[in-house]
């Protein structure tokens, strides 16, 4: 019997000792989560600014028609820089796909690329994205002066780049969409301001 409540003394303590740190865990886990912002596009400095009007082109799509980057009448629009040999590129099509879906009643979605247009037509067909715009333009690039790839530009529909920067994965894009909602620069500005306020 003595056994048995000893036993019963040594299970109570174990338990609480595991509800004490299971709670100093969570507690640590809550203080790590504050420290470490999400991580948004990585936004580079050059080329137009977020805030500033996009450069306007009205260029060949190689899918058919013609692609207009510039100010529409009820759509904002999302131009993804990417290359055919380009694996992240490649890794995030599916993601934009479900991007373009989902986010289909207020953005058109243009792709974006230089070189030669026969290996881009091979691209599109192996990649299955001839339901997408298509411009292949090296003044496109300069003109945003994409410097790494995969590289986004979110502008408005009045023609107003509302988020621009290095995209390697879904949480990325998002953070486009979250910089245009809240009508920030970035994430990371949104961030910045507010650690400087709570300074």
């Amino acid at each position: 019997m003595k056994l048995i409540v000893f036993a019963l003394v040594v299970l109570t303590f174990v338990v609480l000792a595991l509800t004490v740190g299971l709670w100093i865990m969570a507690r640590q886990i809550g203080i790590l989560f504050e420290r470490i912002s999400p991580m948004g596009a990585l936004v580079n400095d050059s080329g137009p600014e977020v805030g500033q009007s996009t450069p306007e082109f009205n260029l060949p799509s190689l899918t058919g028609g013609r692609a207009v980057i510039g100010p529409k009448s009820i759509r904002s629009t999302l131009v993804f820089f990417l290359s055919p040999t380009c694996p992240i590129c490649k890794k995030l099509l599916p993601i934009l796909d479900s991007v373009r879906k989902a986010e289909g009643g207020w953005l058109d979605v243009i792709l974006a690329s230089d070189g030669e247009d026969a290996q881009h037509a091979r691209f599109i067909e192996n990649a299955r994205l001839s339901s997408y715009p298509y411009v292949v333009s090296a003044e496109l690039g300069l003109a945003y002066r994409v410097a790494r790839l995969p590289y986004a530009v979110l502008f408005d529909e009045h023609g107003v780049i509302r988020a621009k920067g290095l995209i390697n994965s879904r949480e990325q894009f998002d953070s486009l969409f979250n910089a245009f909602e809240m009508k920030v620069g970035s994430i990371q500005t949104y961030l910045d301001d507010r650690m400087a306020v709570q300074s």
